[in-house]
């Protein structure tokens, strides 16, 4: 199995779905959500797709009213120029890194097995997650661990892997683990996640393209559509709750000359919806997810 959809009911009830209207599910995937959409969609409806990752293209059928668009959601805003599309009615994003990207090995992505380094979503591009670690300084590779991990001891990890590396190239994921056991402060297991996470994030550039994403996707929404954003970690659902609640990602209010304050969207959702303990059960990877609904403010 390629992905099991998270919240998928309460995501596409969030959209609020019109059968004549144009959506983007902006992470395909294993195209859970997709397929929830276009059974909904009328014949002047249609749907865009969008996945970076080879795999996930696989999974797209030959469906009507359907496209989809091999490329990074960054990109959403020169795609919908391409395709003539001005206005979407809504758009949908879970931004979770697919069960099947951290099940194959040769992807890097995980510490159970000993693979090369990758850690790219899009295998055509880019440096990888090894030419990261051997390349940058310590002090850059100390600032991914501050930005994008929980670990509290960073600064003594990252001179412990600009120490190893004078040995010889970090270049498999059994090279990293082995210098991470030497800096383990708690769970193992929760540490080792915590560093693979952040050097994702940092190869993948994750907060830039979100941050690209969301502007498009404010500017493309019609007035009264909703953009809907599933979260999993507390660095993503900071910069969605932001901009739905202020415009910005650093949560600043904005407020005109008579002191009114800037509120571009109607938040749907005042807390984020999280699984259920059955969807859990079911999907031990649901357990982080944060639901966030929120509707673009008509003029």
């Amino acid at each position: 199995m390629y992905h099991e959809s998270v919240l998928v009911s309460q995501s596409i009830e969030g959209l609020d779905l019109k059968e004549d209207g144009i959506y983007v599910d902006a992470t395909f995937g294993g195209g859970g959500h997709s397929k929830s959409i276009l059974q909904q969609l009328g014949d002047k409806g249609h749907l865009y797709a969008f996945d970076q990752d080879a795999d996930a293209k696989r999974n797209a059928g030959a469906w009507e009213h359907f496209t989809f668009i091999a490329s990074n959601f960054r990109y959403l805003k020169r795609w919908m120029r391409y395709y003539g599309v001005d206005r979407l009615d809504g758009v949908l994003a879970d931004l979770g890194v697919s069960s099947h990207q951290f099940d194959v090995p040769e992807r890097g992505f995980s510490y159970r097995f000993n693979e090369l380094l990758d850690m790219r979503m899009n295998q055509q591009q880019g440096k990888t997650a090894g030419d990261f670690i051997n390349e940058l300084s310590e002090g850059e590779i100390r600032q991914i661990l501050y930005d994008y991990s929980d670990v509290p001891n960073a600064r003594k990890l990252a001179r412990e892997i600009a120490s190893a590396r004078q040995s010889g190239e970090i270049r498999t994921t059994a090279d990293l683990v082995s210098v991470l056991d030497h800096c383990i402060v708690g769970s193992r297991m929760k540490y080792l996640s915590q560093v693979f996470q952040a050097f994702r994030i940092a190869v993948n550039d994750e907060m830039g393209a979100l941050r690209d994403f969301i502007r498009d996707a404010f500017d493309l929404l019609a007035p009264g559509g909703r953009m809907v954003v599933l979260s999993y970690h507390s660095m993503e659902d900071r910069l969605v709750k932001h901009f739905f609640k202020s415009g910005n990602f650093e949560g600043r209010q904005i407020k005109d000359e008579y002191g009114n304050i800037y509120r571009p969207m109607r938040l749907i959702t005042k807390k984020p919806i999280v699984p259920s303990e059955e969807e859990v059960k079911r999907n031990v990877r649901a357990r982080s997810a944060k639901l966030r609904i929120a509707e673009k403010k008509k003029d």
